[in-house]
């Protein structure tokens, strides 16, 4: 039986048998990663190029953008050269630094959503003191401190797993590298520690939970206050996108890792990961950018200026 210092590399799930199949899976996974980096990269250079999308909102969304960017870059990439060359191997440094990326990714998103929450409470509920709360020097400060929050959960969360003796084999049941599935490899008992680290991770993600909740009573409450059609439209053309992608992120990610065991399988435990890790990066911008006619107005622009700039030359 082999130990974690003999393992080099780890053998990833197999998405299909045969190569037909194979060949389907990369290029529907090309199509929905071009798709992801062509949409996220539109709204990042549509940001930083327009100066009326200078403000808080579209800086947390640019954010939002490179982390979206981000996990999908470090999952799907991986699964197309698998299927490509049908292979399934992964090396033990790859796996770390996939696990690694995985977990920073999606714990800095959720902490990025918790602040623009945030953001659309003091917007609606506290407009007078919006500039003073969220200047661009407390943007910053808040983008980072959600940067970094994740950063710091990741690391302990890596060491200690990539620490664990491993004595199960090295087949994963997952098409990438995630704590889970190094779990069931490790020694018994040993993996106690890992699980005293999730219970925290699990109760400061319960924590931001409850703000974003209590977040949006407040601006429900507010909104109701509101006399005007067209600043309901505002607020929900503002926060129904935000409350789209939180509920869409904690249901599948949940689901993924709180369902019961007896349910638990390797084809509903990858239909369950597209759900929470290629998914969302690909849905995103589309569901920003539905209700917003600002956004989709600059997206537009640029989109033309960048045509005609190309025909004139």
């Amino acid at each position: 039986m082999p130990n974690s210092s003999s393992i080099t590399q780890f053998l990833l799930l197999a998405l299909a048998d045969t190569r037909e199949l194979q060949l389907v899976h990369f290029w529907l996974s090309l199509g929905i990663y071009l798709a992801a980096l062509m949409a996220n990269g539109l709204i990042i250079t549509t940001v930083v190029c327009d100066h009326h999308l200078h403000t808080p909102m579209y800086f947390f969304l640019l954010n939002l953008s490179l982390l979206d960017l981000g996990s999908i870059s470090t999952i799907v990439p991986k699964a197309m050269a698998n299927s490509l060359w049908d292979t399934r191997d992964i090396s033990y440094l790859g796996c770390a630094a996939q696990l690694f990326l995985i977990v920073f990714f999606l714990s800095a998103e959720y902490f990025l959503l918790t602040v623009m929450a945030y953001d659309h409470f003091v917007a609606i509920c506290q407009p007078l003191h919006y500039g003073t709360l969220l200047g661009s020097r407390a943007c910053v400060h808040m983008a980072a401190a959600a940067w970094a929050s994740g950063f710091l959960n990741t690391a302990l969360h890596t060491a200690n797993t990539l620490s664990l003796p491993l004595c199960q084999g090295n087949a994963l049941g997952q098409v990438f590298c995630e704590i889970p599935q190094i779990l069931k490899l490790s020694c018994s008992h040993t993996y106690l520690r890992e699980v005293g680290l999730i219970v925290v991770s699990v109760l400061v993600a319960f924590g931001c939970f409850v703000f974003i909740v209590l977040s949006y009573m407040q601006i429900f409450r507010a909104v109701l206050r509101i006399p005007s059609e067209q600043g309901w439209h505002k607020v929900f053309s503002t926060c129904l996108p935000h409350l789209a992608v939180v509920s869409l992120f904690l249901s599948t990610a949940t689901f993924a890792y709180l369902k019961p065991p007896s349910i638990s399988s390797p084809s509903l435990d990858l239909v369950v990961s597209v759900l929470y890790l290629v998914v969302p990066p690909a849905l995103n911008p589309l569901i920003y950018s539905m209700r917003n006619q600002e956004l989709k107005g600059a997206m537009c622009k640029l989109i033309t200026v960048s045509i005609s700039e190309g025909i004139t030359f």
